[in-house]
């Protein structure tokens, strides 16, 4: 199995570091590329190509991981992409993003580069893992091989699962962790922190981040991850869903569909 891991904190990030050589230590024949530049909240966008269309990548040697690294000019979504296309060798098998500082979880999902790098890799014929640790603001210290290890243990089951298949697994900041069960968790209606617009001036809108007041749904992943749980969620991208009753449009005759 060929792995790609790739992140949204940059190539210099721990949290990379350490799901990379979980992937190696699990036999996986792993490629690492992450963005040159910080690409947090950047969803699945796939910024970075210059004018003329070319993507800027250098050979990294990062201590420890003896596979291909690569630093990327580029959003996270747009490398799993151009992973797709045997732009670091054989496609991927599997996508990994990771370990992201900061969890997660929630609809809020749809804004996080780990998640559209996942998202974007199950979407062009692999399977999608993004992990996460749920540091909080102002960390004395980051487990990422907690993180890591969980993320080894979910591997087998994600290799296993048909192409497409894409995980999203929240761990919590403890050294305990690693010892816990991993839950299977819905997506709660918000995330752990919200965005909301704070002033309007003239021209401008700011914006703040801040903790969310709301109450979390029991079993969802929000509200399990702050009892101190690993969580596991499988999810989805874009797909099609039936039109509201009364949209003025006729069903196209499957007989006619070439016409």
């Amino acid at each position: 199995m060929r792995v790609l891991i790739t992140n949204d904190d940059g190539i210099d990030s721990p949290g990379l570091h350490a799901l990379a050589a979980s992937a190696i230590a699990e036999g996986l024949d792993v490629v690492v590329a992450g963005p040159a530049h910080q690409s947090s909240g950047s969803s699945a966008s796939i910024l970075g190509a210059e004018s003329d269309g070319r993507i800027h990548m250098e050979p990294r040697e990062i201590e420890g991981l003896s596979v291909p690294c690569f630093a990327v000019r580029a959003a996270p979504a747009l490398i799993a992409l151009i992973a797709a296309h045997g732009a670091f060798g054989a496609p991927p098998d599997a996508v990994l993003s990771g370990v992201n500082r900061g969890a997660n979880v929630g609809r809020a999902v749809l804004h996080s580069g780990t998640v559209g790098a996942a998202l974007t890799g199950g979407a062009n014929g692999a399977r999608g893992l993004a992990v996460s640790l749920d540091v909080g603001m102002h960390p004395l210290t980051c487990h990422w091989d907690v993180a890591a290890r969980l993320a080894r243990s979910v591997l087998p089951a994600l290799l296993a699962s048909p192409r497409g298949t894409v995980l999203n697994l929240n761990v919590p900041n403890d050294p305990d962790a690693a010892d816990r069960p991993v839950l299977a968790a819905t997506l709660a209606t918000f995330g752990i922190v919200q965005t909301t617009a704070t002033e309007h001036g003239e021209g401008e809108v700011r914006m703040t981040v801040a903790d969310t007041d709301a109450e979390h749904e029991p079993g969802s992943d929000a509200a399990l991850l702050d009892r101190g749980h690993p969580t596991l969620t499988s999810i989805t991208g874009i797909g099609e869903a039936p039109l509201p009753e009364g949209t003025p449009v006729d069903a196209l005759d499957s007989r006619t569909a070439g016409a």
